[in-house]
């Protein structure tokens, strides 16, 4: 071959190659100007989407108590306890079919709270309700037949009259209607005794039907649907032995045990404060019920009840709390004067341009309202002006969640 023709043939040809090479660029521009877009349109709609709630802690605005433990006598500690709370169960043992209650829900007196198996019970009504319907139609049977009794007994009779009858027959006529009169008395006292079966199966149905002792709170659910449950402990550990307990949060009171030594000075009826451990600053007044009369050999304490008279939602069953029993004749001097306004931590309270302001939750929101500050209570602040008693406001304030907070802000409320 030529030498020249083979040359060509080794000869690159660039014209297509460079078409090629271009189209990977056009490709990366069209991506990255659909991406620039797409960035834009992502930037200018954030704004426009609805802000996430904002986590905060919250407090309660409390007017301040009516006695101080500075003329405090004696301090004390011990628990809260409800006079009335119950273990409800059932009467009989049987199947758990349905639980009306969970933990938590407020339940009113005589309120359902669960359901036995009634199977056998329905049936057994049913039967007692049969026997006292076959009583009534035995009665109806037997006053027809003594209705042709007292007939027969008032013909031999006029027979007996005109000589007609024997004494033997009308005698038996005579007794013949006694006999039916007698069996119908024994019937009617049957039914009697059907009805009162009747009543007694109807309360068997009743008791399968577990109702409320009292109105109350469920603070423990103790069985599920398809469980066996007994009044007493029966069948091992598969057997329980109540559907809930209940506590009436209105029966709540505090009980202490005080020295001997100094329980002199304690009596009925004497003005005390109350302090929840788990709320130090904001105790409440109270007064002594009465001092159990019976001491504790091995601790050498005597028991003492103590009622709150005033109380909120956040006093609970079991709670530790400190008791100050105030000095002797308090109670008959002049009452001590209430500071006017209501008391919040110094942490829920910021100042700006020499203002000062609180954030107030409402529902789901925040909204920033002014306030007057009059004086300072331990490690609270007295609110004279522009917050009520029971408003909830945001606490533990700091510089980075006053800059998150503003007006109509959605907040979930941590505690």
């Amino acid at each position: 071959m030529d030498k020249k023709a083979l040359l060509n043939e080794l000869k690159i040809d660039r014209g297509d190659n460079q078409v090629d090479s271009a189209r990977p660029i056009k490709w990366l521009l069209a991506i990255a100007i659909l991406g620039g877009l797409g960035f834009v349109g992502w930037y200018v709609d954030f704004p426009l989407q609805p802000a996430a709630a904002l986590e905060v802690r919250t407090i309660l605005a409390q007017t301040p108590t009516r006695t101080s433990s500075e003329n405090s006598v004696l301090d004390a500690t011990g628990y809260v306890i409800a006079r009335r709370m119950a273990t409800v169960s059932s009467k009989v043992t049987g199947k758990v079919m349905d639980v009306l209650i969970e933990e938590g829900m407020v339940v009113e007196e005589g309120q359902i709270l669960a359901r036995l198996d009634d199977s056998i019970n329905r049936a057994q009504l049913a039967l007692a309700e049969s026997q006292v319907a076959s009583a009534n139609a035995a009665i109806a049977e037997l006053e027809v037949q003594i209705r042709q009794a007292e007939l027969n007994l008032t013909r031999s009779r006029d027979l007996a009259v005109r000589n007609l009858v024997s004494q033997a027959d009308l005698d038996s006529d005579r007794l013949s209607v006694e006999a039916l009169v007698a069996r119908l008395n024994k019937f009617r006292r049957d039914i009697e005794v059907a009805e009162r079966t009747t009543a007694i199966q109807q309360q068997f149905l009743e008791d399968m039907l577990i109702r409320a002792p009292f109105a109350g709170v469920v603070i423990a659910k103790a069985a599920q649907p398809g469980e066996m449950i007994s009044p007493v402990a029966a069948g091992g550990g598969f057997t329980a032995t109540g559907i809930c307990t209940i506590v009436d949060m209105e029966s709540l009171e505090v009980e202490v045990d005080v020295n001997e030594a100094y329980i002199n000075r304690v009596y009925s009826s004497q003005p005390a404060t109350i302090t929840l451990n788990a709320y130090p600053d904001d105790p409440y007044a109270a007064e002594v019920i009465a001092i159990i009369p019976a001491a504790n050999r091995n601790q050498a304490t005597v028991r003492v009840r103590i009622g709150f008279l005033e109380r909120d939602e956040r006093v609970l069953p079991e709670m530790g709390v400190k008791v100050s029993f105030m000095e002797a004749g308090v109670a008959n001097e002049p009452a001590i004067e209430v500071p006017v306004g209501v008391l919040i931590p110094e942490s829920a309270i910021a100042s700006e341009d020499g203002s000062l302001f609180v954030w107030v939750v409402q529902g789901q929101q925040v909204s920033r309202r002014a306030v007057e500050v009059s004086d300072k209570i331990g490690s609270r602040v007295l609110i004279v002006a522009g917050l009520r008693n029971g408003e909830r406001v945001v606490s533990n304030l700091n510089e980075e969640l006053l800059l998150s907070l503003a007006d109509g802000l959605p907040v979930n409320i941590l505690n």
